[in-house]
């Protein structure tokens, strides 16, 4: 594909051409394939797209017009993008800004399909441009209310994953789902998204200790992970580590930065509430009641459960909501049956994340589209929800020694997932073009052949 022509090229591997002795496109149209290019690219990278792909992209789309010689540059807020003619001309440089990230993989998916047929021709500037618009005209593909109940849903499969059972897998439904109502209410007031984060992960950790307090039998500790899971920053790590695997240093570090934010709203609010239970007396804060759950199939379908609910709660589009089910399934058989078969969580979650990356790279190749849709929702079973809370409630008892351990723990899963997604797919690269390889010399042979042929008639 032309796209792997592009990325070679910004990875150094292949030299740009020559400067063109004449100007091929106008200024004015230029502008305006700069415009159009920054435009997606913008859309790209604030729906969590790698910087590398982005760039790609760009590539893709001024080539595309006969902008030969553009240079580009993707941080995690400003994309620039500069084009000159030829020597004698003056340089053409136009810069986005990216102000707000969003999660629709629809809108997404969308467009990448729409930069990788601009990038192979047949795409006109007028009817790039009308696409794009309709591309951010289009509503998201499920009622909000959908969009509510899979948050509750992410909580409540998540709780049963850790041992929590039925019960405490409807306490956690319900608080995420307030959860998800006190965050939209403060988010009208302008607040920052580390108090919204902050908020929003408190209901779990108030309604374990409240029906600990009442007598309740309910895994309380199951309650809280289950919380946990509906904040936990998986899109944006992913990115981070992409970004850094792929050179660009600048915005994985700003990419980590905003993990490091998400997860500290996430702890400062949890830890705070444990911190007034363990005070109240709460037992589970001694306790802490989490068990791993039996190799069972009937897990198995929770935890596809629990990759279409994160499939929804990022609006994926309905088309892929299969490989979520079946790729969340396969995530959580991949740890569980590596930890009975004496691996480390470390080393089965790379593995089953780089067989996520893998797969799921191949099918958005083959879709056109990114790949994003396809594996983030599939890697849900894998994120470090119960380490996270077992770092808190170390960290809350006074010790630290065993939170930071945890901690450490919680953080080399993530960098596990990361880097195995990432690695699956440059493996789905490599893949794709050793059978571009051999497509290519098998239609060599058959033209031999059928030379051959002709001229032994002759």
């Amino acid at each position: 594909m032309q796209s792997d022509e592009h990325r070679t090229r910004i990875r150094g591997g292949v030299p740009l051409t020559g400067w063109p002795e004449e100007r091929t496109v106008e200024p004015s149209s230029a502008t305006r394939v700069i415009d159009l290019a920054l435009r997606i690219g913008e859309l790209l990278l604030a729906s969590g797209e790698g910087s590398e792909d982005v760039e790609v992209a760009l590539a893709g789309i001024t080539e595309a017009y006969g902008l030969h010689r553009c240079e580009t540059n993707v941080t995690f807020t400003v994309i620039t993008l500069s084009y000159q003619p030829s020597l004698t001309d003056t340089p053409i440089s136009l810069e986005r800004v990216v102000r707000h990230r969003t999660v629709d993989y629809t809108g997404l998916a969308d467009l990448h399909r729409l930069a990788v047929e601009i990038s192979l021709g047949g795409v006109s500037l007028e009817e790039a441009y009308g696409r794009l618009a309709a591309i951010r005209r289009n509503k998201y593909p499920y009622p909000h209310w959908v969009i509510v109940a899979s948050l509750g849903a992410i909580a409540a499969t998540a709780a049963i994953l850790v041992g929590g059972g039925y019960r405490a897998s409807l306490v956690a439904f319900v608080c995420a789902i307030v959860g998800d109502f006190l965050y939209r209410r403060l988010g009208r007031l302008g607040l920052p998204p580390f108090y919204l984060l902050a908020v929003a992960a408190v209901p779990g950790a108030i309604a374990a200790i409240v029906l600990d307090r009442l007598g309740v039998n309910v895994n309380s500790s199951a309650v809280v992970v289950g919380g946990v899971f509906t904040v936990l920053p998986g899109r944006a790590l992913v990115a981070a580590i992409q970004d850094g695997l792929t050179g660009f240093y600048i915005t994985a570090s700003a990419r980590l930065l905003e993990v490091l934010f998400m997860i500290g709203a996430l702890v400062s609010g949890i830890t705070l509430v444990l911190m007034v239970g363990r005070h109240v007396g709460a037992g589970f804060i001694v306790d802490e009641q989490l068990a791993p759950v039996r190799a069972e199939p009937a897990y198995a379908v929770v935890a596809a459960a629990l990759g279409v609910s994160f499939a929804v709660a990022v609006h994926t589009p309905r088309r892929i909501l299969p490989f979520a089910a079946g790729g969340a399934a396969f995530s959580w058989a991949g740890v569980t049956y590596g930890a009975q078969w004496g691996l480390s969580p470390v080393i089965a979650t790379t593995g089953t994340a780089m067989t996520i990356g893998l797969i799921g790279y191949v099918a958005a190749r083959t879709q056109r589209t990114s790949a994003l849709p396809y594996v983030i929702p599939a890697i849900g079973p894998l994120l470090p929800g119960s380490a996270v809370y077992f770092a808190m409630l170390q960290i809350t008892s006074g010790d630290s020694g065993r939170g930071l351990a945890s901690l450490e723990t919680a953080v080399s899963l993530g960098l596990g997932i990361g880097a195995g997604v990432n690695l699956g797919g440059e493996l789905a690269r490599v893949l794709g073009r050793m059978s571009r390889q051999k497509e290519l010399v098998s239609r060599f042979r058959q033209r031999l052949g059928s030379g051959g042929s002709a001229m032994g008639g002759e």
